[in-house]
């Protein structure tokens, strides 16, 4: 039987170089409050995530 246990989430986001990156962060923050398969899942199954923000 297949258990879940943790789910890693890892957001790779190409942004200009003028990009607010600071309100990329901010909004990553709220992220999981406002999503709803992570509200449906959290928490039993232990959801982390990562953010890599790169030129685009």
């Amino acid at each position: 039987m297949l258990v879940l246990k943790r789910i890693r989430v890892t957001y790779r986001l190409a942004l200009d170089p003028d990009a607010d990156r600071e309100k990329v962060d901010r909004v990553m923050q709220v992220h999981p409050e406002r999503c709803p398969v992570y509200r449906s899942i959290h928490p039993q199954i232990e959801v982390s995530t990562a953010l890599e923000m790169v030129d685009a």
